[in-house]
């Protein structure tokens, strides 16, 4: 079961990997990773928008808005404090992946190389 952040804008949910697997299966929400462009292409959830953290602000200006959005990065961290951009921006932030890409990589779930 999911958990919550308290963020600038209200609750958002911290999804765990199988949570995310499901709702990545049904395409009913955008999936951003905010690591670094040497972190991207060391591997990265199939079908994810790359949208690193120290270019947010001007990638969020072209995320989808006709779905919530789901955030992640290496642990967390990052993604937390993308969350909190994006809310701030009025963006349809949703959540963020807990552990990251880390927590993904050990379910052995795919990752595009």
């Amino acid at each position: 079961m999911f958990g919550w952040l308290f963020g600038a804008g209200g609750n958002v949910k911290t999804f765990n990997p199988g949570e995310l697997r499901d709702l990545l299966g049904e395409n009913t929400h955008v999936l951003v990773d905010v690591r670094e462009d040497n972190e991207w292409a060391g591997g990265h959830i199939p079908g994810a928008i790359h949208a690193p953290l120290s270019r947010f602000d001007q990638a969020a200006a072209n995320f989808p808005k006709d779905k919530p959005i789901i955030f992640y990065c290496a642990s967390g961290m990052r993604s937390k404090n993308a969350l909190r951009r994006a809310e701030k921006m009025g963006l349809n932030a949703e959540g963020h992946l807990g552990g990251g890409i880390s927590s993904w990589a050990r379910y052995d779930y795919p990752v595009v190389r």
